[in-house]
């Protein structure tokens, strides 16, 4: 593959991607398959996104379950 050739990315693929990884569930094979077709600034984006909304729904149960 050229270095210089855009990557195709798709937003379902890289959705997909950050979240296994999250879980820390791979194959092999997909994450050869990811690192030669998806973008790595889309994959960082998607990660803080990711991780905001993970951090945003645990403060929101630890709300419901604290509150009097």
């Amino acid at each position: 593959m050229d270095p210089q050739a855009p990557r195709k990315a798709r937003l379902g693929a890289t959705i997909k991607a950050v979240f296994w990884s999250f879980f820390g569930i791979r194959k092999k094979s997909d994450y050869e398959s990811d690192a030669a077709n998806l973008n790595p600034l889309h994959l960082v984006i998607a990660g803080v996104l990711g991780a905001a909304l993970f951090i945003g729904i645990l403060v929101t149960i630890v709300h419901f379950v604290v509150a009097k």
